[in-house]
């Protein structure tokens, strides 16, 4: 069985004036938003980028460093031209941390396996929106097995795909690079979609998580922030750091 969810360390992140990252940074994607950030801002990095002949160390590693989640990118080869891991590695780190388990899944069709990956510890089970014929009834079967339910947007796809299913979701990802590999440079034409999905989120009065994806780094993740993002998932930004902590930080804006 998964752990209970928790956030053992919760971060406040406020930007009352323009952040170091993006002063001298073009700023035209952001016109209109608000430069006021006050909500807690939670770090989730990806398996993807740890050393994979140890990651129970690295799990433990990051746990210890103040992330928030651990962010699991599953690739059938399929879906995406990559294949990574299964529900056999989540199982087998469940009992090396109790950060939540945040699950992201490039599969196609993506119904048969969520059952396994609920089984092997997910907390979180995100889907695209393109991975199925019925989004509505994938979501639905997440919630039936004890887990929260999210959508992944690529790139290409737009806010409006989540609006039917908005009473249905606890998360939202929106993919910054088209997933299928690691270490890919940020795609800056995601930002007003990410402020679209807050002002979405925010009329609708429930608490759902915004998350980004893909080419998160110090430079990137307060553009992020300030569109909207409340999670932030990196990879190499963290696990290709010597100082875990030090990278989480700064992600966060600099604030410990």
């Amino acid at each position: 069985m998964a752990a209970p969810l928790c956030g053992p360390h919760p971060r406040l992140s406020v930007f009352s004036a323009t952040p170091p990252a993006l002063r001298g940074l073009s700023r035209p994607s952001l016109k209109g938003i608000t430069s006021l950030v006050t909500r807690p801002v939670k770090i989730a990095p990806s398996l993807l980028a740890a050393d994979f002949a140890r990651l129970g160390e690295e799990v433990a590693a990051i746990d210890a460093a103040g992330a928030d989640w651990l962010h699991l990118d599953i690739m059938d080869g399929h879906f995406v031209p990559n294949i990574s891991y299964g529900p056999a590695v989540l199982k087998a780190l469940r009992g090396r941390t109790r950060m939540p388990f945040d699950v992201h899944l490039m599969i196609a069709p993506v119904d048969a396996f969520l059952p396994a990956f609920a089984e092997a510890g997910a907390d979180r089970i995100s889907l695209h929106a393109e991975a199925g014929p019925h989004l509505h009834r994938s979501l639905q079967s997440i919630r039936a097995l004890g887990r929260s339910p999210g959508v992944v947007l690529n790139p290409a796809t737009p806010a409006a795909v989540v609006a039917p299913v908005l009473d249905m979701v606890e998360l939202i990802l929106v993919m910054t690079v088209n997933p299928g590999f690691g270490g890919q440079s940020f795609i800056h034409s995601q930002l007003p979609k990410i402020a679209e999905l807050r002002r979405m989120i925010d009329a609708t009065g429930r608490e759902i998580a915004l998350e980004v994806d893909g080419g998160v780094t110090a430079e990137t993740a307060p553009l992020c922030i300030e569109a909207g993002a409340d999670v932030l998932v990196a990879g190499t930004a963290v696990f290709g750091k010597p100082d875990y902590a030090a990278a989480i930080a700064a992600l966060r804006g600099g604030l410990a």
